[in-house]
């Protein structure tokens, strides 16, 4: 997420009121769009053709080569005009792949208009599902509607796929249920560049969305999964934050595993989610992970929800 997006949300969610039953926050749907409206598009080359693209909702990913561009989420429609343009300063050959790595609109929305300009969309065969589907999310305070049939998925991954392309080989990896049931990884193997999706949020407390699948335990599950994938040496693009490596995935799956723990002993003592919430369980963690989307009080809700 680039700094105009955090400050953005930071000042929507800055005079949240007092906690509601569902602990919900101030609903970030509105205000993440606005945000893509006003936020650039900022490119950030990595390695092997790799390049990190940020300021539309979540991160994206873009390999180019002699055979046309690999996309990696596509963000919000909103930005469309912005990140063609940051794409073709990148290459001037057209989006042969978009993948999704799961169907929120932040990463998932583009995916008409990456279509109509070439792209063969391709994502887990629960985000192809859920993005033919009507969906409320409370915490965003949002309906979903099912996405038009140009943004559509046409090749579905149900198993580990490895693609040959541009002299690259990207392998797309579902993960078990963890932020939703849909969700993948995709690795540039020659890069040795590691798409996580929002399996993990670098230094953020992340969003868990049960209504699709997830759950706490799973996206500890995930956390471990890509601790395991990521080398000494790879860079590890998060679905939200900057990019980071190995290092950073365990200092994250730690925080999950304390926070969950904490959580679990006070709904064990008999606590109720508001009085989960009033003993501030995240505290020791808030500083560094609840500055931004998702707030202390809510990751304890969606904590709570889950153990």
């Amino acid at each position: 997420m680039n700094h105009c997006f955090s400050r953005t949300v930071l000042a929507a969610t800055a005079g949240l009121a007092s906690l509601s039953v569902a602990a919900a926050q101030e609903t970030p749907y509105a205000t993440i769009n606005a945000a893509a409206v006003a936020s650039e598009i900022t490119v950030q080359p990595l390695r092997g053709g790799v390049s990190l693209l940020q300021g539309s909702g979540g991160n994206m990913a873009a390999f180019a080569s002699p055979e046309g561009l690999f996309l990696v989420d596509d963000g919000i429609a909103v930005s469309k005009d912005k990140i063609e343009a940051a794409l073709h300063a990148i290459s001037p050959a057209s989006i042969r792949y978009a993948v999704n790595t799961h169907w929120h609109w932040d990463h998932a929305d583009g995916n008409a208009w990456t279509h109509h300009d070439g792209a063969v969309l391709i994502a887990h065969a629960n985000t192809a599902k859920h993005l033919t589907q009507t969906i409320r999310v409370e915490e965003w305070g949002h309906t979903f509607a099912p996405a038009p049939k140009d943004g559509q998925i046409a090749q579905l991954v149900r198993a580990e796929r490895t693609m040959a392309f541009g002299g690259e080989s990207v392998r797309l990896r579902p993960y078990l249920p963890s932020h939703t049931d849909g969700d993948l990884s995709a690795y540039f193997a020659k890069a040795d560049v590691l798409l996580t999706g929002d399996t993990w949020w670098n230094g953020l407390y992340p969003f868990i969305d049960y209504v699709a699948g997830g759950s706490i335990e799973g996206m500890i599950r995930a956390a471990e999964a890509n601790v395991a994938m990521a080398g000494p040496d790879t860079i590890v693009i998060p679905g939200h934050g900057p990019a980071g490596g190995r290092a950073a995935l365990i200092e994250y799956r730690d925080m999950l595993v304390a926070i969950r723990a904490s959580v679990a002993a006070l709904k064990q003592q008999g606590k109720s989610l508001e009085e989960t919430v009033a003993a501030r369980p995240t505290a020791a963690y808030d500083a560094k992970w609840g500055q931004a989307i998702i707030s202390p009080a809510l990751f304890t809700a969606l904590v709570y929800r889950g153990v």
